[in-house]
């Protein structure tokens, strides 16, 4: 069983909903990251989601713009992240690690090259923003030779047919992206992301992940209550922009830590 099915399914005996942050790799620095990593889970953190860093990320706002702009300015690569995995996994082998970014450096690696390179170095999902489902079957081939799960994004204007398209390819868990818009928006209406995840999980019985928009602990719990995940990003990532590597180390997990509160005491 995978460390996501098995995370998953451990949370659901346990009648919780999963808490995945995201972070992106190498941000402010490569220094900085693995220890984070270490302390985000003990903290609360379900699955940690480490964005790659990209010079044209489009689905993300500014804060997580900024967030690339600071890890490629140390020349965080691909290479460095799945180095920063494996050194994590010297000390957590249970935590789930979900790469989250762009095709072009997987490309650039190498479908068949990245995908082995990932699961010796104890990855165990990706998420592709820029290759959908029509395009990606020679990564997922991969991905899954190394038992690796291909993880998909749902929006609030996917139709049925493409609901059913990305469920029946996807594994590991389905992201729902809660607001239109790129990350860091703040229009997230509870009402209508209960209402799209039962029109998912029509499709579907893998776990369903919600982002975007996610800022408060009261935001996750009201979330948690319909979803098997909240992710959070640009409100752990924006704290980057002004606080010091060493009290990124206590504010970001205590954020992770209140929301996990949250979410327990709702669900």
């Amino acid at each position: 069983m995978s460390r996501l099915k098995q995370t998953f399914a451990e949370l659901k005996a346990q009648n919780k909903t999963a808490l995945i942050p995201f972070i992106t790799a190498g941000d402010p620095n490569p220094v900085v990251t693995v220890p984070l990593m270490h302390n985000m889970v003990e903290a609360g953190a379900s699955v940690i989601e480490l964005g790659v860093p990209f010079s044209d990320p489009m689905a993300d706002g500014p804060v997580i713009q900024r967030a690339s702009e600071r890890a490629l300015e140390y020349h965080t690569s691909l290479d460095d992240i799945l180095n920063m995995v494996a050194e994590f996994r010297e000390q957590d082998k249970t935590t789930p690690v979900v790469l989250m970014g762009y095709a072009n450096p997987i490309e650039i690696m190498g479908y068949k090259v990245f995908a082995k390179a990932a699961g010796e170095a104890g990855v165990d999902g990706v998420l592709t923003v820029d290759l959908p489902p029509e395009e990606a079957g020679d990564l997922v081939s991969h991905l899954n030779h190394n038992n690796i799960d291909a993880i998909y994004l749902l929006a609030p204007t996917s139709t049925n047919q493409r609901m059913e398209r990305i469920c029946n390819q996807a594994s590991g868990f389905v992201y729902y992206v809660a607001v239109k818009g790129v990350t860091g928006s703040n229009r997230l209406d509870i009402n209508a992301v209960e209402e799209k995840l039962s029109q998912i999980r029509q499709h579907t019985n893998l776990p369903l992940g919600v982002g975007f928009g996610i800022k408060t602990p009261e935001t996750a719990a009201a979330v948690a209550q319909h979803a098997d995940a909240v992710v959070v990003g640009s409100a752990l990532v924006e704290q980057i922009d002004y606080l010091s590597p060493n009290e990124i180390q206590i504010e970001l997990p205590k954020l992770i830590k209140a929301m996990r509160d949250a979410m327990d005491n709702e669900v």
